[in-house]
């Protein structure tokens, strides 16, 4: 792909993503419980839904984002049970590249394992939050993979925002709007994203307390124990 059209496609993703974080109207809450929301509302991008989740957690932003980063050195794979696999097929910049994230099997096994192809782009606030925004891109490196289903990522992302007054906590809002393809029950694809939204807030603060994350300049940390 092209760095330009790259970086002009991963900008007009991150506006979307920015806007659905701005955009309060229209919400409702789907599951909520340990201090973590799940809300949900039309997709404008796909026929299905547009999934937010917001929880905080326990570290400042810097130390959260080295555990859900989608870039080298993440740790985003070994605590995230949604995450079975994760690379880097191209990379533009330290902050914009190519990633291809394989997900294992779900709900015993209704859902397949599944692949996504997504063009990241990583934006850094004034204020010092970190975002991730993603989106579904066609690679010619990456056709759909024996074993998988391809899915497709609409406009999604991650904020990791600073809690005021309290430096050591973050405010974590995701964003998904996923097609999983296949020929799934729209009941399983309902259940699915609001349970695995809350695990996904679960299993972070876990990992937080387990593992220390990466020093500045390092690509690895500590194994789980």
């Amino acid at each position: 792909m092209d760095p330009a059209l790259a970086a002009q496609v991963g900008e007009e993703v991150a506006d979307k993503v920015l806007q659905y974080r701005q955009d309060g109207s229209g919400w409702k809450i789907c599951r909520e419980g340990n201090g973590v929301t799940i809300s949900w509302r039309p997709s404008v991008e796909f026929p299905g839904n547009l999934y937010r989740g917001e929880g905080v957690v326990n570290g400042p932003p810097e130390v959260v984002w080295a555990f859900v980063k989608p870039l080298a050195g993440s740790l985003r794979d070994k605590w995230d049970e949604n995450v079975s696999s994760f690379e880097i097929i191209q990379s533009f910049s330290d902050t914009l590249c190519v990633t291809r994230t394989a997900t294992p099997s779900a709900v015993m096994n209704l859902i397949s394992p599944r692949d996504f192809v997504d063009l990241v782009l990583v934006k850094t606030y004034k204020d010092g939050t970190i975002s991730s925004n993603a989106a579904h891109l066609e690679h010619p490196s990456y056709p759909p993979q024996p074993g998988y289903v391809r899915g497709r990522n609409h406009p999604c992302g991650c904020f990791c925002e600073p809690v005021l007054g309290e430096p050591n906590k973050t405010r974590v809002v995701t964003f998904f709007q996923t097609d999983l393809s296949g020929l799934l029950p729209q009941s399983v694809v309902d259940a699915f994203f609001p349970r695995s939204m809350a695990g996904f807030y679960a299993n972070l603060q876990k990992a937080l307390r387990r593992t220390p994350a990466p020093t500045e300049g390092t690509q690895d940390a500590a194994p789980f124990q």
